[in-house]
C-alpha cells in the first residue's frame, strides 16, 4: 500500500488524519510516495555530508557524526581510515570510487548524526520534522539523520528490531525493497528476537514488501523488524525519533544531578568528614548502618526535591529539543561550530540584517534563551517577543542599541544566527 501527502512539508491533516489512519493508529509501517521533493534531500546531500566527515578526519577535528563501513555483513573498521583519508571521488563516480576503497564489488556506508554536519539536511528534512513536531508531537530524544548509501544485498544489521519511531526516505538512484514483519509475527517465524543475518530469503515471502524509489518516506512504526535490500546502489536517509522510556530518561539525566546533589560531600563539611576505621573483629555490621543511615537520608532529601528537579528537567530538555529544530542535540556538532565561527568573524551595527538559520527557533522563557539547542542568559527588555519573532520569520534589521547588539553577538555563539546583510549592502 502507498500514497501521497499532497504537499511538503506534509501539512497538519497528514499528521492528525492521514498518517495515523494509513497506519492503524502509528502501529503498521505505511509507504507514502514521491514526498521529499530533490531540493529538500537528495542523495548528493548526503555525498556532502560524508565529504564534510572526511574533511573534519583530515584536519584531525572530533566530531559526533561518525561513517561505518560494512562488506556484506561485516563491519570493517579496518577499512575507515583509507575510505576516509584517500583522495575524493570525481562527479557520478562515488560508487566506483567506494568499491576501489573497500577492494569489494557490494559495500554499506552507514552515516550517523548527519545533521551535524549537513546544514542542507538539517533544514530540508528539518521541514518535515518542524511539521511532525507540530501535527503530532515532540520526541523528547530529538530526531537524528542516519544515511545508509551503497549496492548492499541486505541491511548490514540483518533482520532486525527497529525501537523507535522512524521515517526511511530514500533517494535513489535505485529501488529499495524493504521488508517489515510485526514482532509477533516474527517471533512466531524465527523462534525469538535475535537479528538473523546471512541467508534469510525464505523468511522474506512472509514479509511486507515496500518498493522506495526516489523522493518516497516510509513510516516504520517502534517494535517492527525489517530489512533493506538492493541490487543497484542508492541513498537512503532514516530519521529515527528518540522518545526514550521515561524511566531511562530519569535513570539517565535526572537522577544522577540530583543524587549528586543531596550526597554532596564537600571536605572540611560534616558530611565530607572521612569515615572511621571498622575493627576488623566487629565484622561490617556498623559500616552498613552507616551507609544505610546517610543513603535513607539522601534519597529522603531526593523525594523532596525530586518534582523541581524533574520540571527543571523537562523544561530545560523541551527547549533544547524545539529550539534545535527537532534535532538531538550532540557535544561536537561541526555545522554548529562552523556556522558560530562565521557569525563571529561578522561586523555587527546599527543596520546589519540577521536572522534565526532554519530550522532552529530562538525561544526565550524567563531569563533564558534557547537556540539551536543551546541555553544562555536573557534579559527579556531586550530580547523582546516582537524582536525574537522576526529573528525567527526572516531578515531582521539590528536597532542602533548596544544592548541589542551584545545580545545578537551572545546568540551566535549558538551558531543559530546568519548574516544576511550588511548596512553597506543596503546602500
Amino acid at each position: 500500500m502507498s500514497s501521497n501527502t499532497g504537499a511538503w512539508p506534509p501539512p497538519r491533516s497528514f499528521w492528525t488524519g492521514t498518517l495515523p489512519e494509513k497506519t492503524a493508529g502509528m502501529s503498521c509501517p505505511h509507504l507514502f510516495k514521491n514526498v521529499v521533493p530533490a531540493s529538500a534531500a537528495n542523495a548528493a546531500a548526503v555525498l556532502d555530508g560524508f565529504a564534510a566527515i572526511r574533511r573534519t578526519h583530515a584536519a584531525g577535528l572530533e566530531i559526533t557524526a561518525n561513517a561505518r563501513v560494512y562488506v556484506g555483513e561485516e563491519h570493517r573498521p579496518d577499512l575507515m581510515d583509507k575510505v576516509l583519508a584517500a583522495d575524493g571521488w570525481a562527479e557520478g563516480s562515488f560508487p566506483a570510487w567506494m568499491q576501489e576503497q573497500v577492494g569489494a564489488d557490494r559495500f554499506s556506508l552507514v552515516l550517523n548524526t548527519l545533521e551535524s554536519v549537513s546544514p542542507a539536511l538539517a533544514a530540508g528534512l528539518g521541514e518535515f520534522v518542524g511539521a511532525l513536531i507540530d501535527g503530532w508531537g515532540v520526541p523528547a530524544g530529538g530526531a537524528e539523520l542516519v544515511a545508509f548509501v551503497g549496492n548492499y544485498s541486505g541491511t548490514a544489521f540483518g533482520v532486525h528490531e527497529g525501537y523507535e519511531n522512524a521515517f526511511l526516505t530514500h533517494y535513489g538512484p535505485g529501488t529499495k525493497d524493504f521488508y517489515c514483519w510485526p514482532a509477533e509475527e516474527y517471533h512466531k517465524l524465527t523462534g525469538g528476537s535475535d537479528p538473523l543475518y546471512g541467508d534469510y530469503t525464505w523468511l522474506l515471502q512472509h514479509g511486507e514488501h515496500f518498493a522506495l524509489e526516489s523522493g518516497d518516506a516510509l513510516f516504520l512504526p517502534e517494535r517492527v523488524f525489517h530489512v533493506g535490500r538492493q541490487s543497484d546502489f542508492s541513498v537512503s536517509v532514516a530519521i529515527p525519533l528518540y522518545t526514550f522510556p521515561d524511566a531511562a530518561i530519569a535513570r539517565g539525566w535526572i537522577a544522577p544531578d540530583l543524587l549528586a546533589t543531596v550526597l554532596a560531600s564537600e571536605p572540611d563539611t560534616d558530611v565530607g568528614r572521612p569515615s572511621p576505621m571498622h575493627p576488623l573483629t566487629a565484622g561490617p555490621d556498623e559500616l552498613a548502618r552507616r551507609l544505610g543511615t546517610v543513603t535513607a537520608a539522601a534519597f529522603a532529601a531526593a523525594a523532596e526535591q525530586a518534582p523541581a528537579a524533574v520540571e527543571q528537567h523537562a523544561r530545560q530538555r523541551w527547549y533544547t529539543i524545539l529550539s534545535n529544530g527537532g534535532w538531538q542535540q550532540t557535544e561536537n556538532d561541526l555545522a554548529r561550530d562552523e556556522a558560530a565561527d562565521a557569525f563571529a568573524s561578522a561586523a555587527l551595527a546599527p543596520g546589519t540584517s540577521v536572522a534565526v538559520r532554519a530550522p532552529y527557533r530562538l525561544m526565550v522563557t524567563g531569563k533564558r534563551a534557547f537556540l539551536r539547542g543551546c541555553e544562555t542568559v536573557a534579559d527579556p527588555a531586550v530580547l523582546t517577543p516582537a524582536l525574537v519573532e522576526h529573528l525567527n520569520t526572516g531578515p531582521t534589521p539590528l536597532p542602533d542599541d548596544p544592548q541589542v547588539i551584545a545580545a545578537i553577538r551572545t546568540l551566535g555563539a549558538t551558531g543559530g544566527l546568519t548574516v544576511t546583510t550588511t548596512p553597506e549592502e543596503t546602500e
